[in-house]
């Protein structure tokens, strides 16, 4: 029997995870905040959930409309239309609303070069808003001469590079709805892309820099446009200038050459708020992947909003500085490093490379340097800071953080201690976010002057959010009994539609639960009302008629002192119906396959799984390795990790790997 189905795993999730540690936020930090007390939270929140039409109109008031919205919200499920026929631009909120008020030159985004200059120094770049507000009319006016209108999509595949931000942006002023892609992925993911969002226009680089090695960008481009015909116009922004890139008459264009002489004027589109502003693609369990639809208005206000809350930002502080280590061609950068912050008039900063690029201490040293108060990154990165070791930290200065976000998949308690102490000295508060590409903004997440958080749950959900966790009948359940997460009622940066597949929107988000947008994640609230997630439905095993959640199992693993990072999955077994797979990648070196070492490793890590959860979680299998395979955003691709198990044949598209022998050391493993 393979992993359960979202029925059976949703009603009646076992939680065997128990965490006992607290950690209230400081009062000096508390004082100040945006939101000071869980009392007021809970007073916000309570308001924004029973009057939505007048706290979101409140909350959109902070922003600049050309028109006004006739009407705050017209629901009409799965269908949400907010702030109805408002008229606004995010690129006009982004940058000339700042300009306006006379702050045009304060820094909007600090860039870093991922290698050395010629002088030895890091290359370091400071964009005033009126800097990008030149820039982005500039090509905004190249994108219109290149035949771009209103409606029409503009494939973007760039490396992290302010040019990126300018294109996104450019797009944002004229109503071109942007779908960027991530640089790490490969030309048939290009294609398709451009196939499924019928654009005739991509923008890229000749190149980027990753590990001071160039990723060929424009070479990827070329190799996708072999396989469609829609594409007649690409624009190169030349960042490497290395030798060998191919530009083809008529349909390759340089950046430079087309910026040479655009105007600097260009007014922004004044845009309804229901226009379509982006699509961004984001992987299916099967199938291709799906474009969600973000619209203007409600993308626009939400994600503001909830950067100035999650990540409590200062506008009047001196010294803030965010950083957010994401790409852009992720939801995450979309709304955590340009949408969100540009209109909260924090510096935010880009970060081009690798993590440990030249060496483990890049985040670090860049902490240091820049003096970032706001860090927000992803529990798989901080797994392998701590696998890297201590050292690295301990010899630089961080004492100016004071707030610690992650992202993209729940955090295990000792990951989220380490983090803590390691990085944020025991002082800053950590705020565990859960969102997706289709929410487009943060769902449930401490605010860190008010919330008392615990180790691995993302707490409580953000204003304005009615998160619950029920059976597949949608009636809540139990605290501490596992379900479904669903959200009861419409956000303003809900997702508007699959581009292309209204049926596939119906299906995927609306017909698990009736009624209610469901995630596909399952979850529990504690007596606390804290929620933790689960893991994914599709991740939740059933062993011997017990439904497992895996992301507690990690958890319990990467407790054991010889594990940096663990991934488990099930796997068909002939007595229970589902086995436990363990992939584990061990601190220091793994000892070699089949050794005493290893076996007496393995016992050590399973008996510890049984002494922290019990003996029906305990692996069926547990391998032990150096690394996991992963994309290049450091997502686990655990459908791999299931095959492997299962001993069965990988047949799945693995070019969004970022090292595929990975996956043949795994199979060999076995």
């Amino acid at each position: 029997m393979a992993a359960s189905d979202s029925s059976s795993a949703g009603s009646s999730t076992e939680s065997m995870l128990q965490e006992s540690r607290r950690f209230p936020p400081p009062a000096e930090f508390a004082k100040d905040a945006h939101v000071t007390s869980i009392e007021q939270y809970e007073q916000m929140h309570r308001r924004s959930v029973e009057d939505p039409e007048s706290f979101w109109a409140e909350v959109a008031e902070g922003f600049h409309w050309f028109e006004p919205w006739t009407k705050v919200l017209d629901w009409n499920l799965p269908d949400a239309k907010w702030f109805v026929d408002g008229k606004t631009n995010l690129a006009y909120n982004c940058l000339d609303r700042q300009i306006d008020a006379g702050l045009g030159d304060q820094t909007a985004i600090v860039w870093e070069a991922e290698s050395p200059g010629s002088d030895g120094q890091f290359v370091v770049e400071h964009w005033s808003y009126a800097d990008l507000h030149r820039e982005v009319c500039k090509f905004a006016n190249v994108l219109k001469a290149q035949g771009v209108k209103k409606g029409d999509v503009v494939t973007i595949y760039m490396g992290m590079i302010p040019q990126l931000a300018i294109a996104m942006l450019a797009c944002a002023r004229i109503g071109a709805p942007h779908s960027i892609i991530f640089g790490g992925f490969s030309a048939s993911a290009i294609r398709d892309r451009v196939e499924d969002g019928q654009s005739r226009i991509v923008v890229t680089c000749d190149g980027s820099y990753r590990r001071a090695k160039i990723v060929p960008l424009k070479d990827n481009v070329d190799e996708a446009l072999t396989m469609t015909d829609r594409v007649d116009t690409v624009i190169v922004y030349e960042r490497t200038k290395h030798d060998g890139v191919n530009y083809i008459d008529g349909r390759d264009h340089k950046w430079d050459a087309l910026m040479a002489d655009a105007s600097a004027d260009c007014d922004a589109e004044q845009l309804d708020s229901e226009d379509l502003a982006f699509i961004l693609y984001t992987s299916g369990s099967t199938g291709k992947p799906k474009g969600i639809m973000h619209t203007t208005g409600g993308y626009m206000v939400y994600a503001a909003m909830t950067a100035k809350l999650t990540f409590d930002l200062n506008a009047d502080d001196p010294n803030e500085m965010y950083w957010c280590t994401a790409d852009i061609g992720w939801i995450t950068g979309h709304s955590y490093i340009i949408y969100g912050l540009l209109p909260n008039r924090v510096p935010t900063l880009m970060y081009e490379g690798a993590p440990n690029e030249p060496g483990p201490d890049r985040f670090w040293d860049m902490v240091e340097r820049h003096q970032v108060t706001k860090f927000y990154t992803a529990p798989t990165a901080i797994r392998a800071f701590m696998k890297w070791g201590d050292e690295h930290v301990e010899k630089h200065d961080l004492s100016s953080l004071k707030v610690l976000g992650t992202v993209g998949e729940p955090i295990n308690p000792e990951a989220w201690v380490w983090y803590h102490e390691k990085i944020g000295g025991s002082k800053c508060p950590i705020v565990d976010t859960w969102w997706q590409t289709e929410t487009g903004g943060h769902m449930l997440t401490p605010l860190p002057g008010a919330t008392t958080t615990t180790p691995g749950s993302c707490c409580r959900p953000m204003l304005g959010i009615d998160a619950a966790v029920v059976n597949s009948d949608g009636e809540e359940v139990p605290n501490n009994t596992g379900g479904i997460l669903v959200v009861r009622k419409p956000w303003p940066s809900m997702l508007r539609g699959i581009y292309g597949d209204r049926q596939r929107f119906v299906e995927t988000y609306w017909e698990k639960v009736p009624g209610m947008y469901c995630p596909a994640d399952g979850a529990r609230v504690d007596p606390d009302g804290n929620f933790w997630i689960t893991g994914r439905i599709d991740d939740v095993i059933v062993v011997a008629g017990h439904n497992l959640g895996t992301m507690e199992i990690e958890s319990a693993l990467v407790s054991h002192p010889d594990v940096a990072e663990a991934a488990v999955v099930g796997f068909p077994h002939d007595v229970k119906g589902t086995g436990i797979a363990a992939f584990v990648i061990t601190q220091g070196q793994a000892p070699s396959p089949g050794s005493d070492a290893a076996e007496a490793m393995k016992k050590s890590m399973s008996a510890h799984v049984a002494k922290e959860l019990g003996p029906i979680s305990k692996p069926d299998q547990i391998r032990l390795t150096e690394a996991l395979p992963k994309t290049r955003s450091g997502k686990i691709m655990r459908r791999l990790l299931r095959d492997i198990a299962a001993g069965n044949p990988i047949t799945q598209d693995t070019t969004t790997l970022e090292d595929r022998s990975i996956v043949e050391k795994l199979q060999a493993s076995g």
